[in-house]
């Protein structure tokens, strides 16, 4: 029988419980000294202890959780979202031990975690781009980038996510501050103070779309418009999008769907894109390589 461990805890790690042993297979939770009691170990047919309360001691312990695989003779690892569910080198290091990843390829999660190559990736595909620029190595570089791009222009970190390393740029006055701000907001919360530009688009819709693919094929499974936001931080999500044209929503599943054959993608995914509806036109942001909420 297969022995699937839920790497992750709350709604997620029940859900995700639920569905496995619904599938007819064993279902390992594991949890903290904070979560003994928790209802994903009550689910489970056996539950690990990783470690004391803090995550980076529990849910983040990658030998810990080797371990209990290894202890429980687990065959896959479901990691949810958050936590590990896009950390490459867990995946291989799951890989070395003979067990599943129930999660997207190591080189697809390397691939889309950074935001200047999965807008390479996403050039290599056709789909369309908001001019911008590649990683930028300096102010002066910045400065270039921003006179060609004109402004006003975003300044984005490459890694990490969360709205956090995002910043609106409107004159060439507040580029110095601004360039510097984000660098160290990038190194951090994510190791990585490189950034990059793109143009602004001033009355714009966020409109993502879910992808399943199975390293051979990719399906669109609907968009949602998450344009209602505070501090790039999601409020509402509504879906399908209210208010887009039946051509525009269908190129836009078909864009995202022929960014991830294009790399053969596996798992569940969201492609994210820029929308702007005065000229009914939309643009490529960024993937999340991670099962989401809204899946």
């Amino acid at each position: 029988m297969d022995v699937i461990l839920v790497a992750n805890r709350g709604e997620i790690a029940c859900r995700v419980i639920r569905t496995v042993r619904r599938m007819g297979r064993r279902a390992i939770a594991v949890y903290s000294d904070a979560d003994r009691h928790a209802a994903h170990v009550a689910l489970a047919d056996e539950a690990v202890r990783l470690g004391p309360a803090p995550a980076a001691q529990s849910y983040l312990d990658v030998e810990a959780i080797l371990a209990a695989c290894a202890a429980k003779g687990v065959t896959a690892v479901h990691p949810g979202y958050g936590f590990l569910s896009e950390n490459a080198a867990f995946a291989e290091r799951l890989a070395a031990a003979g067990i599943a990843f129930i999660g997207p390829a190591p080189e697809h999660i390397r691939l889309f975690g950074e935001k200047h190559t999965a807008r390479e990736a996403a050039a290599a595909a056709g789909v369309p781009l908001l001019p911008g620029s590649g990683l930028l190595a300096n102010l002066a570089e910045a400065e270039a980038a921003a006179e060609a791009i004109g402004y006003p222009v975003m300044l984005k970190s490459t890694a990490g996510g969360g709205g956090i390393g995002l910043q609106l740029c409107r004159t060439p006055a507040e580029l110095p501050a601004l360039f510097e701000r984000v660098s160290r907001l990038g190194a951090a919360n994510f190791g990585d103070g490189r950034l990059f530009l793109e143009a602004f688009v001033e009355r714009a819709r966020h409109v993502e779309v879910q992808i399943f693919g199975d390293g051979r094929r990719v399906v669109a499974l609907g968009e949602r418009d998450c344009s209602l936001q505070r501090r790039h931080q999601k409020v509402i999500e509504e879906t399908p999008a209210p208010e887009l044209p039946e051509a525009t929503r269908a190129a836009l599943h078909e864009a995202a769907v022929r960014l991830g054959q294009s790399v053969g993608y596996r798992s569940a995914g969201t492609v994210e894109f820029i929308y702007d509806a005065a000229r009914d036109a939309f643009s490529f942001l960024e993937v999340n390589t991670r099962l989401q909420v809204e899946h």
